[in-house]
């Protein structure tokens, strides 16, 4: 066989060649010893996920600590799948997480020297390498119809043999030239084929960075490279890319090791270095004592569009990423309580294996940690934020209230003892929506033993004495006076001694006044949260509270 003719016939409008691409327009990268360059590639399908965020954060830990390259690269080379604004979704996804890419796709285009970044803008790229396959005696034409295709694995199903397109079952795979020009002269469409040599037997062995040596079975099929159209496979596009983007790591998840034996028979064919694979372990979730992977369909949390909703911080998430990527990470975290994230030296090798689990609760416990250590002034602009894209209504009153907003996340976060109420956006507008007349309401319910009668009675002697300029203690001391004057105990001990000489205690009355004027029976500390709100709105409360 003319190996070289067949090249040209079947890619004649191909005139570079593959020394073109590997030294003129990819060369080398000029990076300190021990770089890594790293890539994200999703496909643009419109849905980013947590397992996507998991990876690139590996990607972009590697990178950044060994003065490396992480970028992004779209893999849309199957453009029915394609979904309209999903690279956006997946940049702005990123980004409001703190991934920042060196190169690569960005919403207003492209960045770095190593692109295009979009895979179906480097068909031609593709098909020089294809056409230099071809004249290796490593890739062929194939004619067969879908049709053809599904008989022959009927076939096969019927043999008890493996399926697919491999020794005697690859029909086309030794067409001579005259069959191959006949082919196209009757305008029959083919896809390329890579020739494999390897063997059902066969087996080769791997490094994986995170699960170690790996000895897989060897890859025998004559997988298709190209499409009918011209469009790289995955397999192919992937290898060819991480080659001329001079890519050093790739991680994936371990859903793509079933494929390695492909991308490391393409990359040993083209004699090329094979990357460092780093297969990471699934995400998993706990259900009914049992561990199982976190499900697009099952588990809302799956999506990155559920914590931005929510509204959770950036450095929460990555601070909880840190505790499931690597195990000694939380060690490191109480030795250094005021250190940043970035110092903490990440190792692929502390790597699970065996699925990492996911857990909410943990996350949510996180943020609180996470949050206190984040000035009010701060929290206060990404609320705001939030707000604005996600609870417009909210947004006007946040915006319009400012200084006291700043004021009411500032309560209780200072001292030995701090208060760690504040988790994600959603919940922290929840929690401050008592300031607020427009979303103020009486969720709980007075103390058993203060019915409806009494309630006024006492809120009244409250408003009576009520002085907005009392400090901490001259407030308490008219609490406790008023509790006394109408039989309840002044100390919630002496109640506790003799419950039948008493009503209650001081505390049900300042429960009482805290649910009037907040809603709940558990807030922040009373006094501090009226200096906030100012002894108008006070005043209102507790007489709509004595009127209802």
């Amino acid at each position: 066989m003319d190996y070289k003719k067949l090249s040209e016939l079947l890619f004649p409008n191909i005139s570079k060649i593959i020394d073109y691409y590997e030294n003129e327009v990819y060369p080398e990268r000029d990076l300190p010893e021990g770089a890594k360059v790293t890539r994200l590639a999703p496909s643009p399908t419109g849905f980013i996920h947590l397992g996507n965020l998991y990876g690139a954060f590996v990607d972009e830990r590697l990178a950044r600590q060994s003065g490396g390259v992480f970028m992004l690269r779209i893999e849309d080379t199957d453009q029915k799948r394609k979904v309209e604004g999903s690279v956006e979704t997946i940049i702005s996804s990123l980004e409001f997480f703190d991934l920042r890419f060196d190169e690569g796709a960005t919403i207003e285009g492209e960045t770095g020297n190593y692109g295009p970044y979009y895979q179906s803008n480097r068909a031609e790229i593709y098909q020089c390498f294809a056409k230099h396959l071809v004249e290796m005696g490593r890739a062929y034409p194939c004619f067969c119809t879908e049709e053809e295709l599904e008989e022959l694995r009927k076939q096969q199903i019927e043999e008890n043999v493996n399926t697919g397109y491999y020794g005697k079952w690859a029909r086309d795979r030794n067409l001579t030239i005259e069959e191959v020009e006949n082919h196209l002269d009757n305008n029959k469409e083919f896809v390329l084929r890579l020739r494999s040599e390897g063997t059902e037997e066969g087996s080769f062995e791997i490094k994986d960075a995170i699960r170690g040596q790996l000895k897989l079975p060897e890859n025998f099929q004559d997988i298709v490279i190209l499409k009918t159209n011209g469009i790289p496979t995955y397999h192919f596009a992937h290898v060819v890319d991480d080659h001329l983007m001079r890519v050093t790591h790739v991680v994936r998840g371990e859903e793509w090791l079933s494929t390695l034996p492909i991308h490391y028979e393409l990359f040993t064919v083209l004699g090329w270095e094979t990357p460092i694979y780093c297969h990471t372990a699934h995400l998993m979730i706990m259900e009914n004592g049992a561990r199982r992977k976190l499900s697009k369909r099952k588990d809302p949390e799956l999506g990155l569009g559920y914590y931005r909703e929510l509204g959770y911080h950036p450095a929460a998430v990555r601070e909880y990423l840190l505790t499931i990527l690597n195990s000694n990470y939380e060690e490191w975290r109480m030795e250094n309580p005021e250190s940043s994230i970035d110092e903490f030296e990440f190792t692929l090798e502390k790597m699970s294996t065996s699925g990492a689990l996911f857990d909410l609760d943990k996350l949510n416990n996180i943020s609180k940690d996470v949050l206190l250590k984040i000035p009010a002034e701060e929290i206060y602009e990404f609320l705001q934020k939030w707000a604005n894209e996600y609870k417009k209504e909210a947004a006007e009153l946040l915006l319009s209230n400012k200084e006291q907003v700043i004021k009411l996340l500032s309560v209780g976060r200072e001292g030995r003892n701090p208060r760690k109420d504040l988790i994600y956006c959603q919940q922290i507008l929840e929690f401050i929506s008592y300031y607020f007349d427009e979303y103020f309401e009486i969720v709980d319910k007075y103390p058993e033993n203060i019915d409806e009668e009494e309630a006024k009675k006492l809120l009244n002697a409250y408003l009576t004495t009520y002085d907005h300029s009392d400090d901490q203690s001259q407030w308490f001391d008219k609490i406790r006076t008023i509790a006394s004057e109408n039989g309840y105990a002044a100390k919630p001990k002496d109640y506790k001694k003799n419950p039948d000489s008493y009503k209650g205690h001081v505390g049900h009355v300042s429960t009482l006044v805290r649910i009037a004027v907040m809603g709940r029976a558990v807030s922040p500390d009373v006094w501090e949260l009226q200096q906030i709100m100012g002894e108008e709105k006070v005043r209102r409360r507790i007489e709509n509270a004595i009127n209802k």
